[in-house]
């Protein structure tokens, strides 16, 4: 007869194999599995101060009573969404794999919380941040990451990704592998073109032999996204910038400026590779102040008497 397992070793393997579904069939990131696991972690620790020994034993309101504690001690709403979104995530896999017999988390939702727009620069700030004449190989590979991150609104994991055979500077173009491993084809501009054919005529001196990444080290390897950062806020600083900059601010500026000029919002929502329309209106609301502007001066129940 096969011995039955610790109540708290085996509530552990199941969400050990949790995340090793994520991982072999979803191909989630390990930033993403990260998350997921920590989020599992602290949740187990509540349910052994309550005594729940396994997972079936969970109900909704032990979920609602596990968020209003988290809420109270000042986790924001949008931290407990995610956190919801993995519970939720997870009791489905149970589900599936027959371990329980309802989702406990289904009907709960997080706090409503104010959205936090997103940063961005404007068309002069990033003219006089891009404005630079590089003579080191960093600094080249730097001018040409921070052009194409601009330029085609990648986001880090993306930029850090590229291979030589995603970038086609004939055709003005790169493809990228975005989130839920979906291929993309966006435009490059002509100065991002040019700021990457200078790296790679540099990257060749710098490259450890079969490397394939686009952007590599000063050790000839792939770039990782830590690395990608620091650069980033690095140049900034030495450009006399007084914002820190991050990756995602030239992506949300990329959107923005785009938004703004052409109006076309399943174009951008496409650019960027959102899964959901609603993801891409948050863009929608960056430049309100402007198009009251436009609105005042070009709507004839608007416009002021002279």
């Amino acid at each position: 007869m096969s011995e039955k397992l610790n109540p708290k070793i085996e509530m552990q393997a199941w969400m050990d194999r949790f995340v090793c579904f994520l991982r072999e069939q979803r191909r989630y990131s390990p930033h993403t599995l990260s998350s997921y696991g920590r989020d599992l972690r602290r949740f187990i620790k509540y349910l052994a101060t309550q005594d729940v020994e396994q997972w079936h034993d969970v109900d909704t309101p032990t979920i609602r009573c596990y968020l209003s504690l988290r809420h109270r001690s000042g986790i924001a709403g949008r931290s407990l969404q995610r956190e919801i979104s993995t519970l939720r995530s997870f009791y489905r896999f149970l589900l599936k794999e027959l371990q329980v017999s309802r989702n406990p988390v289904d009907g709960v939702k997080a706090p409503k919380t104010k959205k936090k727009l997103p940063a961005t620069l404007n068309v002069d700030q990033l003219e006089r941040l891009l404005a630079s004449d590089p003579n080191t190989p960093l600094q080249i590979r730097d001018l040409a990451m921070l052009e194409l991150t601009y330029s085609s609104g990648l986001r880090l994991s993306e930029l850090v990704t590229l291979n030589l055979s995603d970038i086609d500077l004939n055709e003005g173009q790169v493809r990228v592998m975005g989130k839920g491993n979906k291929t993309r084809v966006i435009p490059v501009g002509r100065m991002a073109c040019r700021a990457i054919h200078d790296w790679l005529v540099v990257r060749q001196r710098q490259i450890v032999q079969g490397e394939q990444a686009l952007f590599v080290s000063k050790r000839g390897t792939r770039l990782s996204p830590r690395a990608v950062q620091k650069r980033m806020s690095l140049w900034s600083r030495i450009q006399g910038f007084d914002q820190r900059l991050h990756p995602h601010m030239l992506r949300h500026s990329f959107a923005t400026h785009l938004l703004e000029s052409s109006g076309d919002l399943r174009a951008v929502q496409e650019l960027l590779g959102h899964a959901d329309i609603s993801t891409t209106q948050v863009y929608t609301h960056l430049d309100f102040q402007h198009l009251a502007q436009v609105y005042d001066r070009a709507h004839p129940r608007a416009r002021k008497q002279k």
